[in-house]
């Protein structure tokens, strides 16, 4: 791991992610029907060359086939008091069981998200609602984006970013 390399895409949307913001995956089946759904946790490695999302399995049957049939994935990590968005797919991604060294970021996740939903005046109870799971149904969904898109709303929502 070259920790000297530039992020691949722009440093302050990297800044977001490795804090803890809201996450969403998705993928279609071969109809181009959607499925989504809200990761309970992230982690961020090499730089956001690598990132996993945490998935309740009970609650993403239809993502996790949709992603083995289709090899097409999409993340959405949104900001919920900036909007900062950034939009990334990949068909290099691979799902494996979650495990207890998994824990750390789950727990560092859910109190980003107890922040962010508080700044706005939500009760912290929220966030953990929103991000409740049993340990024993986590999945985890390792990729590596291919493309990285900034969804913010403004004048640059949509523009693709160069991965390294």
């Amino acid at each position: 791991m070259d920790h000297a390399a530039p992020p691949p895409f722009k440093p302050e949307f990297l800044v977001m992610m490795v804090k803890g913001v809201s996450l969403i995956v998705s993928s279609r089946d071969h109809a181009l029907n959607p499925s989504v759904m809200r990761a309970v946790g992230s982690r961020i490695d090499d730089g956001g060359r690598r990132i996993t999302a945490y998935l309740a399995r009970n609650q993403s049957r239809q993502l996790l086939a949709d992603l083995s049939s289709s090899g097409r994935l999409a993340a959405v990590f949104s900001q919920p008091t900036s909007h900062l968005t950034v939009q990334f797919k990949s068909r290099r991604f691979r799902i494996r069981e979650a495990t207890p060294d998994d824990s750390p970021y789950l727990a560092q996740y859910l109190a980003s998200m107890e922040d962010e939903l508080g700044a706005l005046g939500y009760p912290r109870v929220l966030a953990k609602v929103m991000l409740a799971h049993q340990p024993q149904d986590l999945v985890a969904v390792e990729f590596e984006p291919d493309e990285a898109f900034d969804q913010t709303p403004g004048p640059n929502s949509g523009q693709a970013m160069g991965l390294a």
